[in-house]
């Protein structure tokens, strides 16, 4: 697959002529499926949102396999929606951030942000927790309305538009556990009672993509975070009923695996309520177990073990990733790139899975 960078410049005519080129299909994917992409979601997607071309990740290492340069993207080259973007053939999906208020994006937008959460910072008050970042899936939306109102001004375009794109929403809520697992002052098992919460901001979103006129929608779970390096290297435990036979942390993946039934459950609801959508479920947390299964079928070493990081065994996540970092190898032998996010093969290989199946019902390439 052809590695490129989807960061263009994008014109500045009036939003009355972009709408009705828009209108006109004008910007359509080669294999005639969608012609746009919209993606919300965290670091897992960010395209460059976060860094908005400055700071850390837009220095070596960050993109040193596909782009040979710093994008904004957290790993070490493509994230799983360039995957899907190339897939469909159309180009790299730009950040929204750096052009808000003026880009047309006529191939579609991510909304992603880097430390996003499903809820707003002010929903944790009540447990006495104060998250590190601001951004979350309501203030993301809100961005996407703004956009669409500029570019499509009526209902009606609006509709068109989103008709014939790709809705990609999330992984999301992931962060709203983080935030408590990584505070150790925190009981773990509190962190439950977010989850009813968390699922009915996701559907309200959902609802509301399909009232402005949705017709396919992408939803991923959450990734099994007792593989995560960072989670096993701070909830190291000296009791071995704590593992499972691949080395991951038995509860925090049966606390993933909690919030996906869940999710799971939300969009075969919304599905049966909405039976001209397709509401695809995504399973990341499987796609993405069968390199910690199965790594040497993928080129993977050692799954659990960070590429970019520190010296400490075994997982090197005693230092963060950036220039000064150590590089342990070759990027494409590992799954996990600094800690918490993954490599770009670890990401190649799970949209394998939703593209092609069997991670995705239907595999999001026989949707058209």
């Amino acid at each position: 697959m052809v590695c490129f960078s989807g960061q263009g410049v994008f014109n500045s005519l009036r939003v009355f002529i972009v709408s009705i080129i828009l209108l006109l299909n004008v910007s359509v994917g080669l294999c005639g499926c969608y012609k746009r992409i919209f993606s919300f979601g965290d670091s897992i997607i960010d395209t460059g949102n976060f860094a908005n071309g400055k700071g850390s990740l837009m220095e070596f290492p960050f993109g040193m396999t596909c782009f040979h340069r710093p994008t904004g993207c957290i790993s070490d080259g493509r994230v799983l929606v360039d995957f899907y973007a190339q897939a469909l053939q159309l180009p790299l999906l730009p950040p929204n951030l750096p052009e808000k208020d003026t880009g047309m994006f006529p191939n579609g937008a991510n909304f992603a942000v880097f430390g996003s959460m499903a809820m707003p910072p002010d929903y944790f008050r009540r447990w006495n927790h104060k998250v590190p970042m601001p951004c979350h899936l309501g203030m993301q939306m809100g961005w996407f309305k703004d956009l669409m109102h500029r570019i499509a001004p009526r209902d009606d375009a609006n509709r068109l538009i989103l008709g014939e794109s790709l809705i990609i929403l999330g992984e999301i809520g992931g962060n709203d556990y983080n935030f408590w697992f990584n505070d150790g002052s925190k009981p773990r098992e509190v962190a439950a009672q977010f989850i009813p919460d968390i699922m009915a901001t996701i559907g309200s979103s959902i609802k509301e993509l399909i009232a402005m006129g949705a017709k396919v929608i992408v939803i991923p779970n959450n990734f099994p975070i007792g593989c995560v390096p960072a989670y096993l290297s701070q909830h190291k435990s000296y009791n071995h009923a704590d593992y499972d036979e691949h080395g991951c942390l038995r509860w925090f993946n049966d606390f993933s695996q909690r919030h996906n039934q869940e999710l799971r459950g939300l969009v075969n609801q919304l599905s049966v309520q909405n039976p001209g959508v397709k509401l695809i479920y995504a399973n990341y947390y499987g796609a993405a177990m069968e390199f910690i299964k199965y790594p040497h079928r993928f080129g993977i070493g050692d799954p659990l073990t960070t590429c970019c990081g520190g010296d400490q065994q075994p997982y090197h996540t005693d230092k963060l990733c950036n220039k000064r970092a150590r590089i342990w190898g070759n990027p494409s032998g590992f799954a996990s790139w600094d800690g918490m996010h993954m490599t770009e093969k670890a990401y190649q290989v799970i949209s394998h899975g939703v593209l092609n199946g069997p991670f995705a019902n239907p595999p999001l390439l026989r949707t058209c």
